[in-house]
């Protein structure tokens, strides 16, 4: 099922340069992949300490475009230069599901913020993600199936951000989003699944 990862390729072509300029500069896929769950982390510290604030809020998209290019970034460094490594995938693959927890957890401070909705839509997430790691393990292919991956997530919550810091209450609008967020990471998670058990 298509997805936003299908214009990975594209977008991996106008991040080349700057991958190419880390290499340069003795930058590891380490490095980079630290550095997405570092400025996560530091986000998510902004929403939860000012939370409902206008700022943080408005700074959440633009967090989460710099951290999917980041994440980008990092993979290509690994590949296109004999980088990469059993470590760095751990890393790769734990520091997405953290710094998913780091930035979407601390709306649940936003008031009348669906909390229960966006803890469940955050587990999806990570359960989504699990899948996909288990398929490789059993079909020896990581799955990136659709309808809803890293890709849409994060545009769902950057959506949320942005709609909250232009001064819209946390109302029905925010509960009816976390809940397709939810239902459609369960789909994806499903259809990941499924794809791994297939029959060679």
């Amino acid at each position: 099922m298509a997805s936003l990862y299908d214009w990975k390729p594209a977008f991996q072509d106008r991040l080349r340069p700057y991958a190419e300029r880390l290499h340069e500069n003795g930058i590891t896929p380490n490095q980079v992949t630290l550095a997405a769950l570092a400025l996560s982390t530091f986000e998510g510290a902004l929403l939860l300490t000012w939370p409902g604030a206008w700022f943080p809020l408005l700074l959440l998209p633009v967090v989460l475009f710099l951290r999917l290019a980041l994440n980008a970034i990092d993979g290509m460094i690994a590949r296109e230069h004999g980088l990469a490594s059993k470590r760095g995938k751990v890393l790769n693959e734990l520091g997405d599901v953290l710094a998913d927890g780091a930035l979407y957890l601390p709306l649940m401070a936003v008031p009348g913020a669906p909390e229960t909705l966006i803890a469940l839509a955050v587990l999806a997430g990570i359960a989504t993600e699990f899948t996909g790691v288990l398929a490789e393990a059993i079909a020896g292919e990581r799955r990136y199936d659709g309808p809803f991956g890293k890709s849409e997530r994060a545009l769902a919550f950057g959506a949320a951000g942005l709609l909250l810091a232009l001064g819209a209450d946390a109302g029905w609008w925010f509960d009816l989003l976390m809940l397709t967020v939810l239902l459609l990471s369960a789909r994806t998670a499903w259809n990941r699944a499924e794809a791994a058990a297939r029959p060679f």
